[in-house]
């Protein structure tokens, strides 16, 4: 484990705070910004959406007056928002953060932006609106595991890895085989995140598993208790099929809203998920060189 202040960012140097969903990565970032004089960059494909605020671990209003942060509360959520233009906006606030003689701290748990801004994306075909809508029609006849199944057909290795639920990413896996004849899987393979666009320190905050697992519990527990369910029945009506209200934690309570899940068994279902969440982010941080630092 690290000490805070044995090793300051170097010149040009970009400081990315990651680790799995309630290791105090938010903490962690608000100490390095305040010792070093920085501004937070979130890294967070639902903390980027307005309203949605208890589900997400959105910073604080306190959190947000000790440091400055971007790409948090921006955009509506029926916004499409992908790595990609994640990536281009994280640039410029960077370059805005630098310019005016501050240190840009990237923080966030959604990996795939943190690789995205810090390595680049593989060549991609533009969207197709026609595609996408035949995909649509495609999910009201036979749901989304038919869609997924006709993703499995064309590129097993990209249907292992999505979920049959997420229509966003299975849809935008489909259309990129039918508007080039090659698999996602084969274009992320010849990518495989080699450029260098930044030079990076990765730090964590190192807690054990029994840790983490009991931080999740309270954390959903305590945002249960501060109104997520009343939360989320607000936001249905406007923005049921928003894609972050897909999201761990989100998708179960939109779930017991909908009468599928019990109340006394919701705040189990939350932990479960965000269990599975964190395990899949721990097999992403096992192969990246992370410094980690004694848990804020």
């Amino acid at each position: 484990m690290s000490e805070l202040h044995s090793a300051p960012p170097a010149p040009g140097e970009l400081l990315v705070v990651v680790g799995p969903t309630a290791s105090g990565k938010t903490e962690l970032a608000l100490r390095l910004a305040e010792t070093y004089g920085g501004e937070i960059v979130g890294a967070d494909s639902v903390q980027i959406y307005r309203e949605l605020d208890l589900g997400s671990g959105k910073p604080t209003a306190e959190e947000r007056r000790r440091v400055p942060h971007h790409l948090v509360d921006i955009a509506d959520p029926l916004d499409p928002y992908d790595a990609r233009r994640f990536a281009d906006e994280a640039d410029r606030c960077c370059a805005d953060i630098r310019a005016r003689g501050r240190t840009p701290i990237v923080c966030g748990g959604s990996f795939l932006w943190v690789k995205a801004l810090l390595h680049g994306l593989a060549p991609a075909a533009a969207a197709d609106p026609q595609l996408r809508e035949e995909h649509a029609r495609i999910c009201a006849q036979g749901g989304r595991a038919a869609l997924h199944a006709e993703l499995a057909r064309v590129d097993p290795a990209a249907s292992a890895r999505l979920a049959p639920g997420d229509f966003v990413r299975v849809s935008r896996a489909l259309e990129i085989f039918q508007l080039t004849g090659r698999p996602q899987s084969e274009w992320h393979a010849g990518h495989a995140f080699a450029e260098r666009r930044y030079q990076a320190r990765l730090l964590g905050a190192r807690r054990d598993r029994a840790e983490i697992d009991r931080r999740i519990a309270l954390r959903a527990q305590r945002w249960l208790e501060q109104g997520w369910i009343a939360e989320v029945e607000r936001l249905l009506p406007r923005y049921r099929h928003a894609r972050a209200m897909g999201s761990v934690g989100y998708r179960q309570v939109r779930d017991h809203l909908d009468g599928k899940l019990a109340r006394d068994e919701l705040l189990p279902a939350i932990v479960r998920a965000t269990r599975v969440f964190v395990r899949r982010q721990r097999t992403w941080l096992r192969d990246e060189p992370v410094e980690w630092m004694v848990g804020p």
